[in-house]
């Protein structure tokens, strides 16, 4: 009998064991799980949304592994993103922070942003005015945002936000070249967002510190219950945000 129960902590332990090294994998190569803190990225991504990034999505550098080590300089199994992608990467020059924006500048493209309108390459990215996007800021209160959809050229559409209108913050800009093996991200909400726009907050990303590419919400609460709060999870998940494909 008392075999019998030794034997049976040893294949408990072994599950566990299994099960922590399964889920370790998974996140070091296959999906890393994020959360989003801020509202640069509204309207497509909300505080208060979980997502999986996936790690394969371009190749693995440094900084996909955990405490950024066991790869050399560079990438391995390199896939460059596509203009439209949302991406996280660590911020430069740091390289500490996560952050999350969309890559709307590839290696090459010179970037400018004339009374609101995005140009690439000399040439305006089409938007089209839409409802208002309507929300709810950190306190609760309602705010109501001028919206757009962009159409950058390669044909990926996305919603992005203008508070200020077309003559806010860095809605008349430098033209920026981006460097090889480099890219320029912007946030959607593009009045409200540090991104390479600030070249000395942000900057031109290097291509060895993107984490991966922002793939599903898995899970979304309206600030009231966190992911480690259960018994507030009905009166607090976003349900129409649940497995939402992020584009």
């Amino acid at each position: 009998m008392a075999r019998g129960y030794s034997d049976g902590k040893r294949e408990t332990a072994k599950t566990i064991i299994y099960a922590i090294l399964i889920a370790v994998f998974v996140r070091t190569f296959l999906y890393e799980p994020f959360n989003i803190p801020s509202g640069s990225m509204m309207p497509t991504l909300l505080v208060g949304d979980y997502l999986f990034v996936s790690k394969f999505s371009y190749g693995y550098s440094k900084y996909s592994l955990p405490f950024s080590a066991g790869l050399p300089d560079g990438r391995i199994f390199w896939h460059p993103p596509r203009r439209g992608d949302v991406v996280v990467f660590k911020k430069p020059p740091q390289n500490r922070i996560d952050y999350i924006k969309r890559v709307v500048g590839l290696p090459g493209d010179r970037i400018q942003v004339i009374h609101g309108i995005l140009y690439i390459n000399g040439k305006p990215v089409k938007r089209r005015r839409i409802a208002d996007f309507v929300g709810h800021d950190a306190r609760g209160d309602i705010i109501r945002e001028p919206q757009y959809i962009e159409t950058l050229p390669n044909g990926v559409k996305n919603k992005i936000l203008g508070y200020y209108g077309d003559d806010g913050p860095e809605d008349n800009t430098q033209v920026y070249v981006v460097p090889p093996g480099h890219y320029f991200m912007m946030g959607d909400n593009r009045d409200n967002s540090e991104d390479s726009r600030y070249l000395n907050v942000v900057g031109y990303v290097p291509a060895e510190n993107l984490i991966g590419k922002a793939d599903v919400i898995f899970f979304s609460t309206n600030g009231t219950a966190s992911l480690w709060e259960p018994w507030k999870w009905p009166w607090a998940i976003r349900y129409d945000r649940l497995f939402e494909r992020i584009e």
